[in-house]
Parts: structure tokens; sequence; C-alpha cells
């Protein structure tokens, strides 16, 4: 599972990692609703259009979405994970849209207003998050917007932290974006067995990690 790996990626997190991570069961980041941070962007009014939920999981922020109304698609590369997802809001009894899509290959033309990123950034090696930045514009209407909700490395936590400087330099103007915000903000997970013990957190229970919250529009 790719939860446990600290520090910077030099490469991406391959796709077999995550299709047993959702076969063996539920994966720290699967918190069974949105995350805080999202439901937070959605409640100040900075989604907006139609919406892509890219590397969606098991479908919380899609559902939600979809249940305010919402056009919106969440795309992952597992299929093990779109399965589930669509399980999830079949069971919900929401017509949520899921497909299985790698985002490194997503073409144009743009058709969304909205990007929302939920800890998919993070998993992408050096050589692979400009292209991701660049599939993103390429599927965003001009003057459209991405946010981005990623692990950090600004203090001690789980997964792959990563320094706000990647996320500079992928959301750059030569790759289609004005980056417009970069803060601070938490991601929450559901502790797994595993943690180190001197992180102080307690297995099988919500903890909130440090996180970073960029907003990004789609150049002219």
């Amino acid at each position: 599972m790719p939860m446990p790996h600290t520090g910077g990626v030099d490469a991406s997190i391959p796709q077999s990692d995550f299709d047993s991570a959702y076969a063996e069961g539920s994966p720290p980041w699967v918190i069974g609703e949105p995350q805080p941070a999202v439901v937070q962007l959605e409640e100040s009014g900075q989604i907006s259009g139609r919406v892509l939920d890219a590397g969606c999981g098991t479908g919380e922020h899609t559902i939600y979405l979809t249940e305010r109304g919402y056009d919106v698609v969440g795309i992952d590369f597992s299929p093990k994970a779109v399965e589930r997802a669509t399980a999830k809001a079949t069971a919900a009894g929401v017509a949520a849209k899921f497909e299985v899509a790698d985002a490194l290959e997503l073409t144009g033309p743009p058709r969304f207003d909205t990007i929302i990123d939920s800890a998919l950034f993070h998993v992408f090696g050096a050589a692979d998050r400009t292209r991701y930045a660049q599939r993103l514009a390429e599927v965003c209407h001009p003057g459209g917007r991405v946010h981005v909700l990623v692990l950090s490395d600004a203090e001690p936590g789980l997964g792959p932290q990563i320094s706000d400087a990647y996320i500079r330099e992928a959301f750059a103007e030569a790759n289609g974006w004005q980056l417009q915000d970069l803060r601070t903000s938490r991601y929450r997970v559901i502790v797994p067995p595993y943690v180190d013990p001197r992180l102080g957190l307690t297995p099988d229970q919500p903890a909130d990690m440090p996180a970073w919250l960029a907003t990004a529009r789609r150049s002219d």
C-alpha cells in the first residue's frame, strides 16, 4: 500500500499498489465521507459548472457533489476503486458517474469548469507531475479552476508528503495555469495499524495530516 511512504516522490506509485489496497479492504485515505477541505470549498462557492473529480477513489467527493446538483464525473485508474465507488453510489441511491481513466492520458477538448484533486497529485513522481498538470489544463475551460489537496512535508505525517515547490512548478504558466492560492490545510485519514508509534497516532482512528491546498486558474 502506498500510504507508508514519506518524503518527496521520485517515481509515480504504480497502479497495482492501488488495486491491491482497494482489494484488501479500506486504505487509510478512504474515510467514508468527503474531505472537510473539499466540503469547505463547495460551501464557500469555489466549485461551479461541470466538475472532474480526478483520482476519485471510492467516490466520496463525486457522490457528495452529485447530491448537491453538480454535473460531475469521477475518474480513477484503478478499476477496483471505480467498482467500489459505483457500488457505493448505487447503495446511496445517487446517480453519480464514474469512469476508469488515467489522469496522465486525458485529452481535450476542454469540458470541465472545476477540477478537484484530493490526494492524487502527490502520488506522481518528478517525471509525471508536469505532464499531469498539462493534461488537466487540456480538459479545463479557460478561466476554469483546479483545487489540489495534497499531503505536505511541513510537519511529520503519513503518506507521500511533498514540498509546495512541486505544486508551484507543475501549476505554472508554462503548463497552462496561473496559481492563485497555496496555503496550509489538513487531509483526514484513518490511521493504519502499521503507523510509526513515534507519530503519536492511534490506529484505526481518524486523524488530520498536514496538507497543502492550492487553487490554480486555467489560463485564457
